[in-house]
Parts: C-alpha cells; sequence; structure tokens
C-alpha cells in the first residue's frame, strides 16, 4: 500500500544498504518518531514532521528511511534498548511477570500501548506489517519462546503444549482490554491474573 511519504518518491530497482546517521543522531531521530507516532498515530505521523521534531534536515531521513513504514519499524526495533534479554528468575511466573516489566521490554505497558495502535495500520500497510514483524516482533517472540522453553525442560510445562499459542495468550489478552476494555486495572495486576489464572492453568495440560 502506498502512504503519503511514498508518493512521488523513486524505489531502488534493487535493494541497497541504507546508510547510516553518524553519532547519536540516528538514536535521537528515532526518539522524535516514538514521541510523533505517540502523539499523532502512524497515519498522521510524516517524515517531514519527525525531521522537524529531531531538528533533523528531510533529506538526511530520506535518504536512511525511504519510507515511513522503515522508519517506525527500526524506532519500534530500539524500545527499551533493542532485543530484550531472556530473564531468568528460576520459576515461569516469574519470568512470565518479568517479561512485563518496563524494565525488560517485551510486552511492557508503554509497548503494548504502541503495539494497539498500529496494529490496524500493519492489517492495511503490508510494507509497515512486514517491517515490524522483522524487526520489533521477532525477535520479542523468540524471548518468550525461550522463558516457555527453559520451562518446559524444568518440568514447568506437559510435554505436548503449544508453545507458540502458550506465547500468544498474554499480549492477546492485554492487547484487547486495551483496545476495547475500560483501563480500570493497573497494567500489572492485570498480567498476573492472565498469567494466575490463564497461562499457567494451560501449560499443565491434562494433568491433574
Amino acid at each position: 500500500m502506498t502512504t503519503t511519504d511514498d508518493v512521488d518518491r523513486p524505489q531502488p530497482a534493487t535493494a541497497r544498504p541504507r546508510p547510516r546517521v553518524s553519532g547519536d543522531r540516528e538514536q535521537e531521530i528515532l526518539d522524535a518518531a516514538l514521541e510523533v507516532l505517540r502523539e499523532v498515530g502512524y497515519d498522521k505521523l510524516t517524515i517531514d514532521t519527525v525531521a522537524a521534531r529531531a531538528r533533523a534536515s528531510k533529506a538526511t531521513l530520506y535518504r536512511r528511511w525511504p519510507t515511513k513504514a522503515e522508519l517506525v519499524a527500526d524506532a519500534m526495533s530500539q524500545l527499551d534498548g533493542g532485543v530484550p534479554a531472556v530473564p531468568d528468575t528460576g520459576t515461569l511466573r516469574g519470568d512470565l511477570l518479568a517479561l512485563t516489566d518496563d524494565k525488560c521490554g517485551v510486552l511492557d505497558a508503554g509497548q503494548m500501548d504502541l503495539v494497539c495502535g498500529l496494529s490496524t495500520a500493519m492489517y492495511r500497510d503490508h510494507a509497515l506489517g512486514a517491517a515490524l514483524r522483522d524487526r520489533f516482533l521477532e525477535p520479542r517472540r523468540h524471548t518468550v519462546l525461550a522463558v516457555l522453553e527453559r520451562a518446559r525442560d524444568r518440568g514447568e510445562i506437559d510435554a505436548g503444549v503449544d508453545l507458540e499459542l502458550v506465547g500468544q495468550i498474554v499480549p492477546a489478552v492485554v492487547m484487547f482490554r486495551l483496545s476495547f476494555g475500560t483501563p480500570d486495572e493497573p497494567f500489572a495486576s492485570l498480567v498476573a491474573r492472565v498469567v494466575d489464572q490463564v497461562v499457567l492453568p494451560a501449560v499443565r495440560g491434562t494433568r491433574d
């Protein structure tokens, strides 16, 4: 799907490495992109607006990010320091709760709020969806799977339990509540209830 920033901009015939922005300026631009994204959403975000917020030249941004889908995907991938570490508390419950801590950056409230806002745009804009899945969602999916696989090795998850499905429970419930529910419960409390009442019983499989 063509977006506002893509209109009349020539596209390269073959993929070439995108030039980096020197020093700390690239992170400053990505931070500015997240600020604008939170304020106006993806549809109203433009590269020109981000350039103005970051006090950078539009030419610099267009050389590094030819489309706003590329810019937003890179900005999201850098949230909370980039690829999250796998927590190791010694228990599945502890690890799952650690994943929602804003220090971990996998399922914390700030990220989930942005993902909810981007979900419709990802559905409509295939380039955005592909870029976000590759740079933002996949690294976090692998972190969650690593937690679940280690818990299975410890005997906390029954053999045969679908780890991919289990890994989707918390974000699915949280996104539904953020999108359609009433925000009348603290994020950490909601996550703890989902872990205790849905995830942990689910991973026991057929165990009595």
